[in-house]
């Protein structure tokens, strides 16, 4: 949206995106100020996903996602502050690459040619980051992370219907609870964007897209890190930290 009544410390925006929310509001280096700080449930998340795989040894599949999950968010956290070109690049890419690992991750247990889809994914990724770097899509990036994110359905969906436990089966549930309403703010904000822009009070859909998407990858990881771990045969259970955030402990057999 227009500036506030603060000067813009990084200069004018070059970046073909911009949300629901006055820039340089409350200070000259921070242009989207809700839209940045939104970010820091989804590091801190991340991080606490993290420290459990390495914790209990998870695949280092595990670890890497954590870390593109941090990654991503602080990406967002650069192009929100800025709202440069360069630096959306830097939100931007790290969410087509973070959907290529799902789907590595996804895939990977029934793929026989084992060195084929992991060296593909790479090459997209890279190919990607390097065309994206000099052209920008627009529209066109909204359109192939959506058809991203539509591949990995699939799988998740059967992943879903040949688990029995039942508190697995919920932490799919709350992956698609915090998708839809993240979706729905997000459109939100958007759509009525002229319409927010005249309320006393702005309810930062955006924002709250950070915050719910966090809460999704989360929730997608720690399922995810379940069916992997029964596929292994780790003996795997839902635990909740202080009665709250689940997580998966596992019982590894001594051999491993």
């Amino acid at each position: 949206m227009a500036e506030g009544g603060i000067s813009s410390f990084w200069g004018p925006v070059t970046s073909t995106t911009e949300c629901c929310e006055k820039n340089y509001a409350y200070s000259s280096y921070i242009a989207e100020f809700y839209n940045t700080l939104s970010n820091i449930p989804c590091i801190l998340l991340a991080l606490i996903g993290l420290i459990n795989a390495l914790r209990q040894r998870f695949e280092k599949r595990f670890s890497v996602l954590h870390i593109s999950n941090m990654i991503l968010a602080i990406g967002s956290m650069i192009f929100h502050a800025t709202l440069q070109h360069v630096q959306q690049q830097s939100d931007e890419t790290p969410m087509v690459w973070e959907m290529l690992l799902y789907m590595y991750i996804l895939h990977s247990p029934d793929w026989h040619y084992r060195s084929t889809m992991p060296t593909f994914l790479f090459l997209y990724g890279a190919v990607f980051a390097a065309v994206h770097s000099v052209v920008r899509f627009g529209i066109g990036f909204k359109v192939h992370y959506a058809i991203l994110c539509i591949l990995c359905i699939p799988r998740m969906y059967k992943y879903y219907i040949y688990t029995q436990d039942v508190s697995a089966k919920r932490l799919a549930k709350m992956y698609v609870a915090t998708l839809l309403i993240g979706t729905l703010c997000w459109l939100f904000d958007r759509i009525f964007c002229k319409e927010i822009s005249s309320w006393p009070i702005n309810p930062q859909g955006h924002a709250l897209w950070h915050v719910f998407m966090g809460f999704n990858s989360y929730f997608a990881n720690t399922f995810l890190m379940f069916c992997r771990a029964q596929q292994r045969g780790w003996s795997p259970k839902v635990v909740h930290f202080m009665g709250v955030l689940p997580y998966v402990k596992i019982e590894k057999p001594k051999a491993q």
